[in-house]
């Protein structure tokens, strides 16, 4: 089993979701979570196949495609369903199968007393068979089925308790916000189809060099659409608003969501169609900036968030942020290598989470916690390691992939891109340890209810947990910078991102000198020529940035925990500013959403009810009135009607008889 048997990754989760979907509530549990868990479980064990026979192949033979049916014929244009897989499309098949499995694993022990299992398990596996389509296709049409499809399944799965009124909500502002992106994403791919008569990834990206020329507007238009799409997949600034509020769905689906499916989609796009945006500088520099404002925006909400789950949704954000200022700089592949490791460590994060809310019967607030250490002491060591890999601490997989990404910012972005990322990288290890200390170290604040109810999770629920500490530990080591051989996953995506070569005197140069002038410049130049030494100094401030976050939250936390409150005390106005969330959704609500729902009712009341159903509802009226006028014609005596059909006659006669 392997290369002939791809089309089966994607389809064994799709027949799970039908399978559990016809008879969900009618099957037993076990046989639920037998089809749930097994149908990706399986989708596993044919991915790795699929993996190991790609690594047999040689480096430029690997990619492969697999052709089911013709799905859209007319005239010269034709869309097939059919899969490809290359080096890329291997890492996010195994990235999604396999944290996608621990998950649906870890479901089984969190979601094991809901009442819609089956429906929960249909969902889930539906989500999955998405993803695998989108990241395994080889067209843009195809592509956009997966992108649509994951937008369902997560306001299916994010509205799953819909009795809710704010999951429901949830759900709802989600399915929204993405038409915004995929509005754009779809007009982008018009304007590919009108450009070069194909949606076809070879015949594109072949033909692009050719058709679009170097900065031209074409290219920006295709390339900024594009990403409008990726904008609101990833939650990337100013279409995130919908991510924090993901969080009231199941913690099991805010991981699949934020570390293996959804947010992942619009990183691993603008990675796939890296050669329109190395013919674009505009669009190349909007990626950077943008996910470089994302990442420091993000980070600051999340320093004064007190829900376990919206602090990890908005270091979500964050690092989304960071693999899309790697992909800006013309570092696809170091993009793909934080989102392999935020895989992890984000999954990790959310499913301890998730064993914290278990063991405190459903609490969120960090605020009534503290203290947990001694009594979950499985969730404690694999929450800690995943908390010293997303802080970027050596030799957790986050250090790697972080420093790559602030290498390549100082290398062809200059001083100001790479500045922001250190800032970044300082927040996200003090928010992520804040979380750490005031969940687990400390005295206790919970409850005297939820003491009585305190326990460590079941195996079901630790195991991935375990299985995935080992993942970000270890992840990072098939990228060890500075060491001959070292850095696997480079050479593994070398294929497909060759031409990224041309990152030096194309795109990445140009636009990041809009950014930070000659520093840019500069700093490529005495990167080329002292790489080694300015690599390792780099890693070094990095590394002691994120130790310094460590260390203020301990300060903060737990040597003097009521600093935090005389500084938010003395602070008053900046601190309501991040705990509010900058008035964002305030003032999306108030200057956007409100005038178009007013707007609408006004609409609906002088033009829909008045002018269209007014049209419609008058003809009814006059066809009433001359029925009624008819109708006085009918007396039901046969007299009437004798004397009337004389009389016609008469009148027939006579009109005859004129003639």
């Amino acid at each position: 089993m392997g290369l002939n048997q791809l089309w089966l990754v994607p389809a064994l989760p799709l027949l799970g979701a039908i399978l559990n979907g016809i008879a969900a509530g009618k099957l037993p549990r076990k046989v639920v979570s037998v089809i749930g868990v097994g149908s990706v479980g399986l989708s596993l064990l044919i991915a790795l196949a699929c993996f190991r026979e790609l690594l047999a192949l040689p480096e430029d033979a690997r990619r492969v495609t697999q052709g089911l049916f013709t799905w859209v014929q007319s005239g010269d244009f034709q869309a097939d369903v059919r899969y490809a897989l290359d080096p890329l499309g291997a890492v996010m098949m195994l990235v999604v199968t396999g944290v996608g499995f621990l998950i649906h694993v870890y479901s089984t022990g969190y979601m094991g007393h809901e009442k819609a299992y089956g429906r929960y398990f249909s969902f889930l596996n539906l989500f999955t068979f998405s993803m695998l389509t989108l990241v395994l296709a080889d067209n843009f049409l195809l592509m956009f089925l997966g992108w649509e499809a994951v937008g369902l399944c997560s306001y299916l799965l994010i509205g799953f308790g819909y009795q809710r009124p704010a999951a429901a909500e949830a759900g709802k502002k989600a399915f929204v916000v993405n038409r915004i992106g995929d509005w754009g994403f779809l007009l982008g791919i018009f304007l590919i189809f009108v450009t070069f008569g194909t949606l076809d990834f070879s015949a594109v990206f072949a033909q692009a060099p050719q058709k679009l020329a170097v900065g031209s507007a074409l290219a920006a238009a295709i390339a900024l659409l594009l990403f409008l799409g990726a904008v609101g997949k990833s939650a990337q600034i100013p279409l995130y608003v919908w991510l924090p509020d993901a969080m009231e769905g199941p913690t099991p689906v805010s991981a699949l969501i934020h570390a293996a499916t959804m947010v992942t989609a619009g990183v691993y796009m603008v990675a796939r169609c890296h050669v329109l945006y190395l013919l674009s500088p505009v669009a190349l520099l909007t990626v950077a900036i943008v996910g470089a404002a994302t990442a420091l925006f993000a980070a600051t909400i999340g320093l004064v968030q007190n829900d376990i789950k919206r602090v990890l949704a908005y270091s979500t954000v964050s690092q989304l942020g960071y693999m899309f200022l790697a992909c800006g700089v013309g570092a696809f592949a170091s993009g793909i290598f934080h989102l392999m490791t935020h895989a992890f460590f984000k999954a990790l994060l959310f499913l301890g989470a998730g064993s914290v809310i278990h063991a405190l019967s459903g609490e969120q607030d960090l605020w009534k916690m503290g203290g947990l250490k001694p009594h979950l002491p499985r969730t404690h060591a694999t929450v800690l390691v995943a908390t010293l890999a997303i802080a970027g601490i050596f030799p957790f997989a986050g250090f790697f992939s972080k420093d790559e990404i602030l290498w390549n910012a100082w290398l062809h972005g200059g001083p100001v891109l790479w500045g922001a990322g250190v800032v970044g990288a300082f927040l996200t290890a003090f928010y992520m340890f804040r979380l750490y200390f005031l969940t687990f170290g400390g005295r206790s604040r919970v409850t005297e209810e939820a003491k009585h109810h305190l326990h460590e999770s079941p195996n079901s629920m630790t195991v991935p947990l375990i299985i995935l500490a080992v993942l970000s530990l270890v992840g990072g080591l098939v990228q060890v910078p500075l060491l001959s051989g070292g850095q696997r996953l480079d050479a593994f995506l070398e294929p497909v991102f060759a031409d990224a070569a041309l990152v030096a005197g194309t795109g990445v140069a140009h636009g990041a000198a809009s950014v930070a002038g000659s520093a840019a410049a500069h700093g490529a130049a005495s990167g080329a020529a002292h790489a080694p030494g300015v690599e390792i100094t780099l890693m070094v401030i990095s590394l002691i940035v994120a130790l310094s976050g460590i260390f203020v939250a301990h300060r903060f936390y737990v040597a003097d925990p009521d600093l935090p409150c005389r500084l938010a005390e003395r602070a008053k106005g900046f601190y309501r500013l991040l705990f509010n969330k900058y008035w964002i959704d305030e003032v999306y609500d108030s200057r956007i959403v409100q005038p178009i729902y007013r707007g609408s009712v006004r609409l609906w009341e002088r033009f829909d009810a008045a002018v269209i159903d007014g049209a419609v509802n008058g003809v009814g009226k006059q066809i009433e009135r001359g029925a009624a006028l008819l109708r006085q014609a009918q007396t039901g005596y046969v007299q009437v009607y004798a004397l009337i059909l004389t009389l016609g006659a008469v009148v027939v006669l006579g009109y005859l008889a004129l003639r």
